[in-house]
């Protein structure tokens, strides 16, 4: 069932395109200069220590929820959800070190004061820290004191840079209605059924419960979000309203309105396509800033990387203890 939450930017992948998204948009609207410098070179990524702050954050994160047969999981393209992931977070530490050379271009700095917040945080997390912790991460406070200075001078990039960029959706296009929706793929199943909820009296949910062949009968609704006639259909409802029978994508479809209008389900879509339209731009600067500005690893750490059953690391507070110290 389509519920409220479903609006939110939940997967792993949009949630490293929410965080680093906001400031190449900004970047292409506001037309900053000096971007492209025309002279590759090549840039120093993330030590192995480094890079394992995240891989430990991340791998904890998903074990505390799924355990560890989550590893065992292999998708649809033959590869394995530990390999999904590392890769995963490798981009997601590109982007980053990428962010953090066009603050360096922007002339973006940290002041003292939030270089003391910083160390304040990274020494907080590096304390809390088990001896299995830092020794399945292999690092030091100094690589902690890193990461988070780079993840902090990435949101203050994008605050900077973002600042003033009007994205706003409009309620009309972010619009999310409630809908019943009676699903069946034979014509004449659909018009039996269809004279029985247009019966005066007849109960639109039992019926749909009893005879749909959809997975759900009581759903949230955007604009893009189902077959056009589906939609047309459905978004020309006022409440209570019944449509006729609508043809789509090889099914047959009945739809009853129960809201024409959810304000919190629209507020959160409007922030999903703000997003997707950032993710948009972002990828098409991304590939061309990093075409010339190259990041390159330390070392050939990453085939090494495995998550073996039995390790005792349990840290995953990494991003939590930033958003408690800065919000989010």
């Amino acid at each position: 069932m389509k519920d409220r939450t479903e609006y939110r930017i939940t997967k792993y992948t949009a949630q490293i395109a929410a965080w680093i998204a906001p400031l190449l948009f900004a970047l292409l609207l506001t037309g900053c200069g000096g971007l492209f410098t025309g002279e590759e070179q090549e840039e120093e990524g993330y030590t192995r220590a480094q890079a394992m702050i995240i891989v430990a954050t991340e791998r904890n994160r998903y074990e505390a929820v799924y355990t560890d047969e989550i590893w065992n999981v292999v998708l649809e393209d033959g590869t394995s959800f530990e390999q999904y992931l590392l890769s995963q977070i490798r981009n997601f530490l590109t982007d980053l070190r990428t962010i953090n050379l066009l603050a360096e271009k922007q002339g973006i700095s940290l002041t003292s004061a939030e270089l003391s917040r910083i160390q304040s945080l990274a020494r907080k997390y590096y304390l809390g820290l088990s001896r299995e912790d830092i020794s399945y991460m292999g690092i030091t406070e100094d690589d902690v004191l890193t990461m988070y200075r780079e993840y902090y001078l990435a949101d203050k990039t994008v605050r900077e840079l973002a600042g003033g960029v009007d994205l706003e959706v409009s309620d009309s296009e972010a619009k999310v209605i409630t809908v019943r929706v009676i699903q069946i793929s034979s014509r004449e199943a659909a018009e039996a059924v269809y004279r029985r909820v247009s019966q005066e009296g007849s109960d639109f949910s039992s019926i749909a419960r009893e005879t749909s062949e959809g997975e759900t009968v009581e759903r949230q609704l955007g604009r893009g979000e189902g077959p056009k006639a589906l939609e047309d259909a459905a978004f020309s409802l006022a409440p209570g309203e019944i449509s006729g029978l609508v043809e789509g994508d090889g099914w047959f479809y009945i739809v009853q309105c129960v809201s024409d209008y959810d304000e919190e389900a629209t507020a959160l879509r409007k922030e999903l396509i703000s997003e997707e339209r950032k993710n948009q731009v972002f990828r098409q600067i991304l590939s061309r800033f990093e075409a010339e500005n190259p990041t390159v690893f330390a070392g050939d750490y990453w085939g090494e990387i495995r998550f073996l059953p039995g390790e005792q690391s349990e840290t995953s507070d990494f991003f939590s203890l930033y958003r408690e110290e800065f919000g989010e």
